[in-house]
């Protein structure tokens, strides 16, 4: 005879698990910024990559991919989609490294995006309160941190 009776492990999962929770805060958060980004017309993912390529720090699509800890096909499929917006071009640069500069035009996207961030930043920030924020960022520091030594 079987029962249906839950199983006390499977709860302790959904209550506990770190990557459910990561992942449901993530989304969370990424749908905030959008919507308040929505007037600028880019996403949260679009405008952070556009600030980053903007500093011109970067050698590679890979360096960059690493940085942000992002897959290589996501984040090439992320800078096609600004290419064709012309809001950054490929530049030319050494071996198969692939790097690609900001427009006058991605420049103006992020000028324009910049005070729908700050207000989503402000109200996230501002809910949270600074202090709880600053603790917040750095435990996910942490978080990054042991999950890379589990690689």
């Amino acid at each position: 005879m079987t029962t249906n009776a839950p199983d006390p492990r499977l709860d302790d999962i959904a209550r506990s698990c770190v990557a459910l929770h990561v992942r449901m805060t993530a989304r969370a958060v990424t749908r905030a910024y959008d919507e308040a980004m929505r007037p600028s017309g880019l996403k949260i993912t679009q405008f952070v990559l556009l600030s980053a390529l903007s500093t011109g720090a970067w050698r590679s699509v890979t360096e960059l991919a690493e940085r942000f800890a992002l897959e290589r096909t996501s984040l090439t499929r992320n800078l096609q989609l600004l290419a064709a917006e012309a809001l950054i071009v490929p530049v030319a640069c050494k071996g198969r490294a692939s790097v690609y500069a900001v427009t006058e035009k991605g420049r103006a996207a992020i000028e324009a995006a910049i005070p729908y961030w700050r207000a989503a930043q402000e109200r996230i920030e501002g809910g949270l309160g600074k202090e709880r924020w600053s603790e917040t960022r750095e435990g996910l520091k942490a978080l990054r941190r042991v999950a890379r030594l589990a690689d």
